[in-house]
């Protein structure tokens, strides 16, 4: 996988940005660890992950998972896919944890996500109404975590909601969250009736628009690998790869 680079610095950024973003209901910090604990659908919302990616010792499996018990929930991991944790990797794999659920972090200059679509003609609000939440409700989506969803999105700080209308209705969806240095766009959907209709670039160019007004030069979101199409249109947007992470969790 081709990546450009980042600093030990952006990491943290990124990672601090995307636990705010999916809002756990309970957020712990430990020795370079962000644990977070959330009974909802949302995997970055109740996983444990490190805020570098120095070198990673496996000794901390056992604390991480002990604290979790003290939750009474499994606990899971968000790791990248790099060197430096490979014998994390191994340890996880020795004490019955599989790796699945691949995803990318992919990084752009908001200026080049902006002038994806000359005049996206976009809604934009403060706090997620009804047509918006519906787009998470329709056809073909699960209704349970869809409405896990709109829940834990709608408790982000500092965060703007994007749709496009077709009259009252919503028929695209996405949003923003702005904090330690970046904006992270996520939660988009579009119906399943109005795709390649190019609405998902407009909500793309209109966050990134936000971005720029608030003063953020950079963007980052996170795609899950074998999602093509949504990759196709993120590279159009000048989005390139940063890293892979993979959810680690007991067979």
């Amino acid at each position: 996988m081709n990546c450009i680079s980042y600093t030990l610095a952006e990491v943290e950024g990124i990672e601090r940005a995307t636990v705010e973003t999916v809002s756990p209901e309970v957020v712990e910090e430990r020795d370079g660890w962000l644990l977070a604990f959330d009974r909802g659908t949302i995997g970055r919302a109740k996983c444990a992950v490190p805020l570098s990616h120095d070198d990673c010792d496996a000794g901390v499996i056992a604390p991480i998972e002990a604290r979790y018990a003290q939750h009474g929930v499994a606990a899971q991991f968000r790791l990248p896919d790099i060197a430096s944790f490979s014998a994390m990797h191994a340890a996880l794999v020795s004490a019955g944890y599989r790796g699945d659920r691949l995803s990318l972090v992919q990084i752009a200059a908001a200026r080049a996500v902006r002038a994806l679509v000359a005049n996206p003609e976009v809604n934009i609000v403060d706090k997620p109404d009804d047509a918006w939440s519906q787009v998470f409700l329709g056809e073909g989506f699960d209704p349970v975590d869809g409405a896990s969803r709109v829940k834990a999105l709608s408790r982000a700080p500092d965060a703007v909601y994007a749709s496009v209308r077709d009259g009252n209705r919503a028929i695209a969806a996405g949003a923003a969250s702005f904090g330690h240095g970046w904006a992270s766009i996520h939660a988009m959907r579009t119906a399943l009736a109005r795709r390649r209709e190019g609405l998902a670039g407009r909500i793309l160019s209109a966050l990134a628009e936000v971005a720029l007004d608030r003063g953020y030069e950079r963007i980052f979101l996170q795609v899950e690998e074998n999602n093509e199409g949504a990759q196709s249109l993120y590279a159009r947007a000048g989005f390139a790869n940063a890293w892979r992470y993979a959810y680690w969790h007991r067979a």
